[in-house]
């Protein structure tokens, strides 16, 4: 990529090693500068606007732009900028904020923890099952059950987590300890015409097969999101967490519901939890926690898994688990006032509304002749393509055709995430109606782009 020597991207290529991204391709093309948002757009360094559909990392609910959360930050900094909640120590907002969300999250969650990540939310919670398991006299139970396709995060223990190839290849992950069940997608995986139920009650004995081989004594949890976002949008059948629920209760198995990406009415509800009739005993929360305005995350907890934490505080003189910034007060205050925004009169019915739109269009793209499967909930979907459709691409033989599809959609002023052929959808919450219509008409002129030349 030619470059100006003194220009950001010139810069930012001798100086910044990025998330996810192969250096050469860095190199060679060079960074997306995004240098302002509002609304529901990002704006490049040349002024060029984009439709954010994917909300940033599935992150940015509330778009790019809500003074209402950068005047409570600004007020946070002036107040109290920092402090943590080691050893006793709180700040009034972060009582607050764990306040807010016991009574925003399902009835049986008591307690509030904070960290930084879901990436540390998600290690919180598997150090706090095994410290259930050891109040209970169970130390032997270590192994953690995730599922194929699965996303939880980046540091090591996460990406173990992570049910998909490409988050291990070359290291040595995924950790021993954590083994992997079946992916709920019903269309990929389902065998000789199985139903839905039929499909759910074979997982579930897949389940309790897996657990039987590996010894009930042995595993302390099962994490799974409700919808299965970066590993496809996977949109599992309405009887499968249920069923799986009663497998784990059968083995004292805890569950733990990452809802990084489908908190905060991303499925339709304030929780996919209670789109999908998710009973679990830890809830991991991020995202759309602080609309992405702040790095923050929370892991909740019943009472139980609370008991058991304070038990092995007693033996061991404290549950030595935190972080530097758990809790910090301006993270704090800006997820307090996205908590704020959420409650308010309306903005449930908006979301409501704007969903059943989305949700429309983006299934008005299941009779198009390359498009093999559309799924979705809520306010995320995703768009697979038909693996013949691949021959009809254009461009790098070495990028999938998704990713062609999703570059072309730049050129038409459109952010989208890919995967292999899939293309995924996860606009800012705040989305109108109308501007729905404009991001899929973007879309449909990228893929005639590609497809219908």
């Amino acid at each position: 990529m030619a470059t100006r020597p003194n220009s950001i991207e010139a810069r930012d290529i001798a100086s910044q090693l990025h998330s996810f991204t192969n250096p050469d391709l860095l190199d060679r093309d060079g960074p997306i500068v995004v240098a302002k948002g509002e609304g529901i757009r990002v704006f490049g360094a040349d002024g060029k606007p984009y439709i954010e559909g994917m909300s940033g990392l599935w992150a940015a609910s509330l778009g790019f732009s809500n003074h209402r959360l950068v005047d409570a930050a600004r007020r946070q900094l002036e107040t109290l900028p920092s402090y943590h909640t080691f050893y006793r120590r709180t700040s009034p907002v972060v009582t607050q904020l764990a306040e807010a969300l016991v009574e925003m999250t399902p009835a049986h969650f008591t307690k509030a923890f904070f960290t930084t990540s879901g990436s540390e939310g998600n290690e919180s919670a598997i150090k706090m099952a095994w410290a259930y398991h050891h109040a209970m006299n169970r130390a032997g139970r270590k192994k953690v059950i995730s599922r194929l396709h699965a996303y939880h995060g980046g540091t090591i223990v996460a990406a173990s987590l992570t049910g998909m190839p490409t988050s291990h290849a070359g290291l040595p992950m995924p950790l021993d300890w954590i083994i992997f069940t079946d992916c709920p997608h019903h269309s990929a995986f389902s065998r000789n015409g199985e139903s839905e139920d039929e499909f759910v009650h074979r997982l579930a004995m897949s389940l309790d097969d897996l657990i039987q081989r590996e010894g009930p004594d042995t595993i302390a949890a099962f994490i799974a999101e409700p919808v299965m976002a970066a590993g496809g949008v996977i949109v599992p059948p309405k009887s499968y967490f249920p069923a799986i629920r009663k497998v784990l209760d059968k083995y004292d198995i805890l569950l733990i519901v990452d809802e990084i990406v489908c908190g905060f009415y991303r499925t339709g509800q304030p929780f996919g939890s209670q789109t999908f009739d998710i009973k679990a005993d830890m809830m991991v929360l991020a995202k759309g926690l602080s609309a992405s305005y702040q790095p923050i995350a929370a892991v909740m907890l019943t009472e139980r898994i609370h008991d058991a934490i304070r038990s092995l505080s007693n033996e061991v003189g404290a549950f030595s688990h935190g972080f530097t910034y758990s809790g910090h007060p301006v993270a704090a205050a800006v997820a307090l006032e996205a908590i704020t925004i959420y409650r308010e009169d309306g903005f449930s019915e908006h979301v409501k509304t704007v969903s059943a739109h989305f949700q429309a269009r983006l299934r008005s793209f299941r009779d198009h002749p390359s498009v093999d499967e559309v799924r979705g909930v809520g306010l995320i979907g995703g768009i697979e393509l038909r693996d013949d459709a691949t021959a009809k691409r254009t461009g790098d033989p070495s990028q999938t055709l998704g990713a062609v599809i999703a570059d072309r959609a730049l050129d038409h002023g459109l952010v989208l995430r890919s995967r292999g052929n899939l293309l995924a959808f996860c606009p800012p919450l705040i989305i109108t109606p109308e501007e729905v219509d404009e991001m899929f008409d973007r879309f449909s002129k990228a893929i005639c782009d590609v497809l219908e030349q």
